[in-house]
């Protein structure tokens, strides 16, 4: 099945990319993995776990958000995580594509070996912190992460599953702490 002709999908053809043109392999620093797009018309920006400005916060953002808050203080205005991206976040979901309501429907498209490579790439330019949230990162990452890089797996911010581990792993500044270790400068996480 090819995209153009498979019906209405999201992001859309214009954001499909998003990810990897917000953030070029040699400007990345810290790789946060998503699943999948939100399958919630008009929620799917291209960037995993963003929406626009104009969207309410989805459950997952939400705790990303109290842990953010609870880690360093603050958190951006809005869902929109375009400000991460061009500070060198790469926020690429293992599925770059996905069907109206139904997570995981394009899972097997072979999206997940492009996200590989996309990784794979930008670690020729250095060490990469890995921000792996749930099972399903920790197994799409698998064997990438070098003895360089800081690699942090938690469960998933998600309702489900954020009380059992996500919380209280203070990633953001553990993050930062790492970059300004290596000489780099820390994510804007909060602006």
């Amino acid at each position: 099945m090819r995209l153009e002709t498979a019906g209405e999908w999201f992001p859309g053809p214009d954001r499909l990319f998003a990810a990897l043109e917000a953030t070029a392999p040699e400007n990345t620093r810290v790789v946060i993995l998503g699943q999948d797009p939100y399958p919630t018309p008009g929620h799917a920006n291209g960037l995993a776990f963003s929406v626009n400005p104009d969207i309410a916060l989805p459950r997952s953002l939400k705790n990303i958000f109290t842990e953010l808050h609870d880690d360093l203080g603050g958190t951006p205005a809005t869902g929109d995580l375009t400000h991460w991206a061009k500070q060198g976040v790469l926020l690429l979901n293992t599925s770059l594509s996905v069907l109206p309501g139904a997570a995981g429907a394009h899972a097997k498209w072979g999206w997940d070996e492009l996200a590989r490579q996309a990784v794979t790439e930008a670690q020729k330019h250095g060490p990469l912190a890995f921000l792996l949230w749930g099972a399903h990162a920790q197994k799409a990452m698998a064997g990438l992460p070098r003895p360089t890089d800081l690699t942090i797996a938690t469960a998933h911010p998600s309702p489900l599953s954020a009380r059992r581990g996500f919380f209280g792993s203070r990633p953001f500044s553990r993050i930062n702490d790492w970059l300004t270790e290596n000489h780099r400068a820390p994510i804007n996480w909060t602006a």
